[in-house]
């Protein structure tokens, strides 16, 4: 069997985008997923040649079907990872739809069981956020934004994070669990075949 991997979906935002670019650099065995907004906003940000760089297959929302979801299915992936998630995105994932290629991927991890790493753009009543050109501008999310993070904190399997540091924690402790499992199942079968 091989190795599973990281799905990492990028919605339509640049609020942390060029940090979580800068984490996906770090990163190995990782398929990356674009909403049709992040392709415009990566360009519109200027961050194509950073999305390049990072080495890894970059999937976009072409498919009226959304078949890359099927790789859940197949095992491929044994974490999901939405950075930065749009209050768009999180409004739909916290109410069940699963209409664009992010939220499918959502609701697919979630029918497999496979844990969700989300980082929210909006999680405070004041925020200051990245604008194209180098622009920090500030934003005051709604209190909708703020109830539908809180809503989807509850959900199985799904880690909502606020910020960077925590972000990259989070991915950290999946994939030394994720290492651990793989130890531990091996062992376990080195076990069983010496009986």
């Amino acid at each position: 069997m091989r190795a599973q991997r990281l799905a990492w979906a990028i919605t339509g935002s640049g609020h942390y985008l060029r940090e979580s670019l800068d984490i996906l650099q770090t990163l190995q065995d990782v398929d990356i997923y674009l909403s049709r907004a992040a392709a415009e906003i990566i360009r519109q940000y200027g961050f194509q040649d950073q999305l390049d760089a990072t080495g890894h297959k970059v999937y976009q929302d072409k498919t009226a079907s959304s078949i890359p979801v099927e790789r859940f299915y197949e095992g491929v992936y044994h974490t999901l990872v939405i950075s930065p998630a749009t209050s768009n995105t999180i409004a739909k994932m916290a109410y069940g739809f699963s209409d664009s290629l992010v939220t499918n991927l959502f609701a697919q991890a979630g029918k497999t069981r496979v844990p969700s790493v989300v980082f929210a753009c909006d999680t405070a009543p004041e925020l200051e956020s990245e604008a194209p050109r180098d622009n920090m501008v500030k934003v005051f999310p709604r209190q909708i934004d703020l109830d539908n993070v809180l809503k989807l904190k509850s959900f199985a399997d799904t880690a909502v994070v606020e910020d960077m540091a925590t972000l990259q924690f989070a991915i950290m402790q999946r994939l030394a669990t994720v290492h651990d499992l793989y130890l531990h199942t091996g062992v376990q079968v080195a076990e069983q075949l010496a009986d």
